[in-house]
């Protein structure tokens, strides 16, 4: 098979995994738990499994990423705080202006 697309341009192939669909092992384990009508302290072992179980599935970011998502957050935030703050001194402004001159 070729990697060219229909105008002669390379193209990558990317293996996806659907990381959030329930594992088929966990759903059958699960059924079978509810079938058996366990105890409380079996249905707390079995939730602790399937939450084990889902964390496996975590994938860790690179450092590259981590800083990435740290910097776009920190942006984010120092923008909201100045929208915030246009936005207090407008207002506060706005109420001088009224309440001010009724004297």
């Amino acid at each position: 098979m070729s990697d060219l697309d229909d105008s002669g341009e390379r193209r990558t192939q990317v293996a996806r995994r659907v990381l959030d669909e329930p594992g088929e092992d966990v759903v059958a384990v699960a059924k079978l738990e509810r079938q058996a009508r366990r105890g409380p302290f079996a249905r707390i072992a079995l939730f602790l499994r399937q939450v084990v179980a889902e964390l496996r599935k975590v994938v860790t970011p690179t450092w590259r990423e981590l800083v990435t998502y740290t910097a776009v957050v920190l942006g984010f935030v120092v923008v909201m705080m100045a929208v915030v703050y246009v936005l207090d001194l407008a207002f506060g402004a706005l109420v001088v202006w009224v309440f001010a001159g009724t004297s």
